[in-house]
């Protein structure tokens, strides 16, 4: 794929999960507007619970199956290809059938999951999604690797179209928030049942075929395992960090009530904002791996140097970008978005996150790519530690914000763990710290630059038009600095938007 090819599709891929992700957005509203507090909270209980059973059943599977399948392809083996396919769906049923028979027919062995005993009847309705779900994620692989893109996004969209429409639907006539909250889960089963269903039919339609997956297990598992644990471990200890933090909160004199408001502003409100880098940098994963992986496989040093070099200088030109954004309208958006100064408060405090937020998530993406995925699972408990000693020890000091510096101390170590071993394992040298830092070199002028243009005009403009205001002209000054000092070649912006 050329260098074109990669960004354009990146371009569209972002397109499609911007989208998607906005719908989901808005179907979140409309459920807490008709479940109510109570209702939206049974339903993201259950929903929380049964997010770590679909992360522990297939999370590893789709860049796995996706690399293994490019390894494939570069010695020419379509036996294995289709071997390969065939030992991540038997993988994925051994895990999700067993848990399906043991939780929907022993639960009342499992009760203690829920502090609240209705949660489990909207889990059991869930549960059997999860068979669905960990096929799809195969298929999501195969898409992956074969650079099948268009319909690995169509599909997505789809399946949230379809949730939000059955979800709407079913709502609508709920009797209770219970019911409510039930009738939201039977959309989610509707949903991932359509895309697995739409998703098997493709595969065989576009010639896939499976063959006896025995040669295959073993090398899958031994790449799956790590990520998959590594990605469990990590909805295991957001859990731990959203029980710990309004604990130490409160040991720090905070009231209980006080402690649950600080963690529902900024974990509900605060983090999905500072989360925007990871729609594009997840896009641009996306794209990028299957073809690091290809270069990998092929002993195409030179051009998997200069595709990590462009992954590395995009990565620090988003977040470059997004930090002045967010930092000079983060405050007005708390209140416009959340009617909350706190939560606004802390978008622009903790703007500055994103940057090792998004290397952590870019160089993990290049190494699991290149078939490093333990030292990647290694790196990240070490990163993972730090992030929960921040938030056992600095509440008494800087409160919520303990949650944002562990996020950042956490991004800092795995992020240079991550770096130095790509600059090791890459036979041609990695060059990019310069750009990084001209690129970095840039954020605190278009700060200065935002700030004073917000104060001029605060007093003048509604909430809504001073944040249009703001961002427009914060992101076109930094995209004109970096054009200017040359870290954003304008013939990269032409290949990505010509016509093809």
């Amino acid at each position: 794929m050329s260098k074109a090819n990669i960004y354009q599709t990146a371009v569209y891929v972002t397109v499609f999960s911007v989208v998607e992700k906005f719908l989901g957005f808005l179907y979140r509203i409309i459920l807490s507007r008709t479940l109510g507090s109570e209702g939206m909270g049974l339903y993201q209980l259950a929903l929380s619970i049964f997010a770590v059973l679909i992360t522990a059943a297939s999370s590893g599977i789709p860049i796995t199956v996706s690399r293994l399948i490019t390894k494939h392809r570069a010695e020419k083996n379509k036996n294995a290809e289709q071997s390969t396919i065939t030992a991540a769906i038997v993988s994925t049923l051994v895990f999700s059938v067993p848990v399906f028979i043991i939780l929907f027919f022993g639960h009342k062995w499992f009760d203690f999951l829920f502090s609240d005993a209705r949660c489990m009847s909207i889990f059991l309705i869930l549960l059997p999604s999860l068979t669905f779900n960990s096929i799809y994620s195969v298929i999501r692989g195969v898409f992956w690797g074969n650079k099948q893109f268009m319909p690995y996004c169509v599909i997505d969209l789809i399946e949230e179209i379809v949730m939000i429409v059955a979800g709407v639907l079913l709502v609508t006539n709920m009797t209770s928030v219970l019911d409510g909250a039930q009738r939201a889960a039977f959309a989610i089963i509707i949903s991932y049942l359509f895309s697995f269903s739409i998703s098997f039919v493709y595969f065989f339609v576009k010639g896939g075929r499976l063959k006896n997956p025995r040669s295959q297990f073993r090398p899958l598992l031994h790449s799956a395992l790590p990520i998959t644990g590594m990605r469990t471990s990590n909805s295991l200890i957001n859990s731990v960090i959203s029980l710990l933090l309004p604990a130490r909160l409160i040991a720090a004199g905070f009231t209980s009530q006080q402690a649950m408001s600080e963690l529902g502003v900024a974990m509900g409100m605060s983090m999905p904002i500072l989360s925007i880098p990871a729609t594009l940098i997840g896009s641009l994963s996306l794209v990028i791996v299957p073809e690091l992986a290809e270069n990998f496989y092929n002993s195409r040093h030179a051009k998997l140097r200069d595709n990590i070099e462009k992954a590395l200088k995009v990565t620090v030109l988003i977040a470059a970008i997004l930090i002045p954004f967010l930092f000079v309208t983060g405050e007005d958006m708390g209140v416009f978005l959340f009617s909350d100064a706190k939560s606004g408060e802390i978008i622009r405090n903790a703007s500055f996150v994103l940057l090792p937020m998004s290397f952590t998530m870019i160089t993990t993406s290049i190494l699991n790519s290149l078939g490093y995925e333990k030292y990647t699972c290694i790196y990240f408990f070490v990163s993972a530690a730090a992030s929960l000693l921040c938030t056992y020890f600095l509440p008494s000091v800087i409160g919520v914000y303990a949650l944002f510096v562990g996020m950042a101390a956490s991004g800092i170590i795995s992020s240079a763990l991550n770096l130095i071993l790509i600059i090791k394992k890459c036979k041609e040298k990695v060059r990019f710290l310069k750009h990084t830092l001209l690129t970095l070199a840039g954020i605190l002028p278009i700060i200065l630059l935002g700030v004073l243009l917000r104060n001029l005009l605060v007093n003048y403009l509604p909430l809504y038009l001073l944040i249009g205001v703001c961002a427009a002209v914060t992101v076109g000054a930094s995209i004109l600095f970096y054009l200017a000092i040359g870290t954003l070649d304008p013939k990269w912006l032409k290949t990505i938007f010509k016509k093809s």
